[in-house]
């Protein structure tokens, strides 16, 4: 048995290159952002620090080496998050959402399909994918068994072409750059409004621009300021046969596994933000007596609190490890330790930033720290990708109450 937490040469530079880039280049975008009052403003201003990200390799490291990327595995690519995330959350989270929305393409598609579009975001990095997933009445009921209700967005075949109508929220990166959607969405939608999910959950390739699609509105979040959300209506649609991923009825393992991929980096992208909150809470208590006679540090309340910080951060970051290594393992088949990471890395860090503004106290939740923004974008990830509650609590129960679980799998890395 061998397990060595060692970082390769290799996964050592990219975790120093990624450090440096978040220093030199995502620590500006808070006070890029900080004035824009609209959320599409906000989001069209990152725009220099997304190319930024493309010309240092972000972007083809989704891509694989056959299409002119240079891929990372989920582990090396958490490696990276990690160290993003620490300085900013907006800019990583669209190149998360684009990778969100090539997983598909990169899992299930055909080598056609590969071909007709991965290339374009090897010829344009700043190109952005999106999913188009959640609908307007919620997304935790996808795979529902009742055809009445679950997706409600449908595409009709009409002879070599598929007529896409409905409405979707929360589709990150749904704006594009010109307001006028992404190069690529990846549409979750059903086929037939008579059968369930099992025989007509499909997944289609859309080019963003295509007549009928429309930005109808962009919701204000309070945390991830400049990460865009619109809601996007597909009005008769059309797009070839082709674009169709697998069968109807694949939906099902198709977005499941897509989103194990985006779970396990949340993971990371929580270590990150923990983390600058652990090291804002510790250069407080090192240096503030707060009127009194030492620094804070030196009373066991606030050590004790600070420990017991560092522990949470060490064990979420090694979860997020080790479910990146299982996620990678088994090309995508295993999904629980992903799932669980998101859980418990994403409710872990709202609780480690929470207990940083308290060692720093009254003045966290001011301006004068960046503590509130902190919770501010923690908040977000129990809630988002998944919500905890309506989607991944629920897939983990399905998972333990599946014949022949085994409670081991996992733990000795097997899918």
């Amino acid at each position: 048995m061998a397990i060595d937490f060692t970082l390769s040469e290799f996964q050592r530079g990219l975790q120093a290159d990624a450090r440096g880039f978040a220093a030199r280049v995502l620590s500006q975008v808070a006070a890029t952002i900080q004035p824009l009052a609209r959320p599409e403003e906000r989001f069209y201003a990152t725009r220099p620090f997304y190319d930024a990200m493309v010309a240092a390799g972000f972007v083809k490291a989704l891509i694989p080496q056959e299409f002119g990327g240079a891929p990372l595995s989920t582990l090396d690519f958490a490696l990276a998050a990690e160290e993003l995330a620490a300085v900013d959350v907006n800019v990583p989270s669209a190149l998360l959402s684009t990778g969100l929305g090539l997983q598909p393409l990169l899992r299930f598609g055909n080598p056609a399909q590969k071909q007709r579009f991965l290339p374009d975001f090897i010829e344009d990095g700043a190109r952005l994918a999106g999913i188009a997933f959640t609908e307007v009445t919620g997304g935790a009921n996808y795979d529902c068994p009742d055809p009445s209700a679950g997706v409600q967005t449908f595409a009709r075949r009409e002879g070599d072409e598929w007529v896409i109508n409905g409405r979707k929220h929360y589709t990150t990166n749904g704006t594009g750059w010109d307001g006028r959607g992404p190069h690529l969405f990846t549409v979750v939608c059903r086929t037939d409004p008579a059968l369930a999910p099992k025989e007509s959950l499909a997944v289609i390739l859309v080019p963003g621009h295509l007549p009928g699609i429309q930005v109808a509105g962009i919701l204000d979040t309070v945390g991830h300021r400049a990460t865009i959300s619109p809601r996007i209506h597909f009005d008769n649609v059309r797009v070839p046969v082709g674009n169709l991923l697998g069968s109807p009825g694949d939906g099902i393992d198709i977005v499941e596994t897509a989103f194990a991929w985006t779970a396990a980096l949340i993971g990371a992208a929580c270590v990150g933000v923990m983390r600058s909150a652990f090291d804002t809470a510790l250069k407080f208590a090192k240096t503030d007596k707060r009127s009194g006679t030492v620094p804070v540090i030196e009373h066991q309340s606030v050590g004790y609190m600070l420990a017991d910080i560092k522990m949470r951060i060490e064990a979420a970051r090694y979860l997020t490890w080790k479910a990146c290594h299982q996620f990678d393992l088994t090309d995508g088949r295993s999904r629980e330790l992903p799932t669980t990471a998101k859980v418990y890395c994403s409710e872990l860090c709202v609780q480690v930033v929470y207990d940083a503004m308290r060692v720093v106290g009254v003045d966290s939740y001011t301006d004068m720290f960046p503590l509130a923004g902190l919770m501010q974008d923690a908040l977000c990830f129990p809630l988002y990708d998944g919500g905890n509650m309506g989607v991944r609590r629920r897939q983990l129960h399905a998972l333990l109450r599946s014949p022949g679980f085994d409670g081991m799998a996992s733990a000795e890395a097997r899918g």
